[in-house]
């Protein structure tokens, strides 16, 4: 299983020109790995690009992709990590779609597929990532 961030469904649904192709071969190789999952913080981000539900999960259909809900235990290590950030300067007063994102994958235990690894590395350190610059 791999979770998926909103950063690489864009990618792909916009043909990105910098991050379109890696994120193409990198959603394709974690299908073949197995299930890919979402969750609604990364859907809503998605959708917003979308004027119908439709429209969106027709974008969607090819990956099949499972969207999951939010565990509890996710959604209370997201709102620790957020402290962090508050905690080390961070300017933003509202939790952000980030923290559910890396807090529900490492609930999961699943990697997580993305390009902008900064945040996740910085406030879940134990959540494996697959990204441009993973080592």
């Amino acid at each position: 299983m791999t979770f998926v961030d909103t950063n690489i469904l864009i990618d792909i649904a916009s043909d990105n020109l910098r991050w379109g192709d890696w994120s193409r071969r990198a959603l394709a190789a974690a299908y073949e790995r197995g299930p890919l999952v979402v969750n609604v913080a990364v859907y809503a981000e998605f959708a917003i690009n979308f004027a119908t539900l439709e429209e969106c999960d027709a974008e969607l259909e090819p990956f099949n992709f499972t969207v999951a809900d939010i565990p509890k235990a996710a959604a209370f290590r997201a709102a620790q990590a957020f402290k962090g950030y508050r905690l080390a300067g961070g300017v933003r007063t509202n939790i952000l779609p980030d923290f559910f994102i890396g807090a529900h994958a490492l609930s999961l235990g699943a990697p997580l597929l993305t390009r902008d690894s900064r945040r996740y590395r910085n406030y879940f350190p134990q959540l494996a990532l697959l990204a441009p610059d993973a080592s």
